[in-house]
């Protein structure tokens, strides 16, 4: 459920000029949400590199975020400018299907991409055959079904009410469906979702360490032969090449040169290449939580609270708004952070800029 339980309404004294920046706001976040999205599943598209079950699902959440963009955004500006729903109820019924619907199938989805992460880091071997296409259809199938059958009960509750409304919310009456759309939309999968990213880093870090080398103490040593040495943090051994002074046809001696004997310890070397990629591996997990967190957590804690508590509880209406746009902003952060934290994505990406921009 991603739209607010109560009405946005604003007082009658909001300046005009405020609700032109809002616009211009909300209609940026849009438009950089469909483009962004846009380009993984055109760089998706047209890379052959990247056609593998795990890409695919990728490109599935980037499809459900544009979604998003195109189907709930664009209404939403409207609806959280004016604070009055003037599109009647079959609109507001289809509006609220799709919101509930794509945004759950969003977030599900990073779950299905968090399940796949997670099977092939920890059974790669057996996980490598079963890691087809059909096998991410059937994940991409699933997701959409949990989301139809959570988006599904308050449609039909909404269309019963027969006058016209203006406002647009999903009626917060029924606590048992406020429960199972909150707990299932967000809580299992946050839940989940911290389970298996946290399962994937102890397994990345302790394959990692097993790949040590067994003989620490073995060197590698580099030579070069230079004219001027600068200092080195490196152990370094010199040797100086003594070459007799021959004379040419004219006399002139025969400058000598300096070896330098680079010796490093591959153990120290393999020991810092490893702790790079562990930064690197948390860095990225903690950046893909901590974003699904800090977007959804608020909106979905009002969410459960506010029908519970009902007149107990109040928040301004402009909370609401900003709750529920701050869920949407993930669906620009999505396409950002699974693209960047991907190498094969970044290199693909550039190459379409490139061939845009070129042709």
């Amino acid at each position: 459920n991603c739209s607010p339980e109560e009405s946005s309404i604003y007082q009658d004294g909001t300046p005009f000029s405020w609700k032109v920046v809002l616009t211009i706001i909300l209609a940026l976040i849009t438009l950089a949400t469909i483009l962004s999205n846009g380009f993984v599943i055109a760089t998706v598209y047209q890379s052959r590199k990247l056609h593998t079950p795990a890409n695919y699902l990728i490109a599935s959440l980037a499809v459900t975020d544009l979604l998003v963009s195109l189907l709930v955004m664009p209404i939403s500006t409207m609806y959280t400018v004016t604070g009055k729903w003037t599109l009647g109820q079959i609109v507001c019924d289809i509006w609220l299907s799709s919101d509930i619907t794509c945004c759950t199938a969003s977030i599900l989805h990073l779950c299905v991409i968090a399940l796949d992460r997670y099977w092939a880091i920890t059974d790669a071997v057996e996980y490598s055959t079963k890691r087809t296409p059909k096998r991410a259809a059937g994940m991409i199938a699933l997701v959409w079904v949990f989301s139809i059958s959570i988006s599904i009960p308050p449609f039909f509750w909404q269309q019963s009410k027969a006058e016209e409304t203006s406002n647009c919310v999903v009626n917060s009456d029924h606590i048992l469906y406020t429960i199972y759309s909150t707990v299932g939309a967000f809580y299992f999968p946050t839940l989940l979702l911290i389970i298996l990213y946290g399962r994937i880093y102890v397994e990345a870090r302790s394959r990692i360490l097993k790949q040590t080398p067994k003989n620490t103490g073995k060197r590698l040593t580099r030579a070069h032969l230079i004219t001027d040495s600068p200092g080195s943090t490196s152990s370094v051994t010199s040797i100086n090449c003594k070459v007799s002074e021959a004379s040419s046809e004219m006399g002139s001696p025969v400058y000598t040169n300096q070896v330098k004997v680079k010796v490093s310890d591959a153990f120290l070397e393999k020991k810092k290449l490893m702790a790079a990629r562990e930064r690197k591996a948390t860095k990225t997990l903690g950046v893909i939580l901590g974003a699904f967190i800090v977007c959804w957590l608020p909106f979905f804690i009002i969410s459960l609270v506010l029908p519970i508590c009902k007149d107990a509880c109040w928040f301004h209406m402009a909370i609401f708004d900003f709750f529920t746009w701050l869920g949407y902003l993930n669906s620009l952060i999505n396409p950002i952070i699974y693209t960047m934290s991907n190498e094969d994505f970044k290199q693909a990406f550039h190459k379409l800029i490139r061939f845009r921009c070129t042709s």
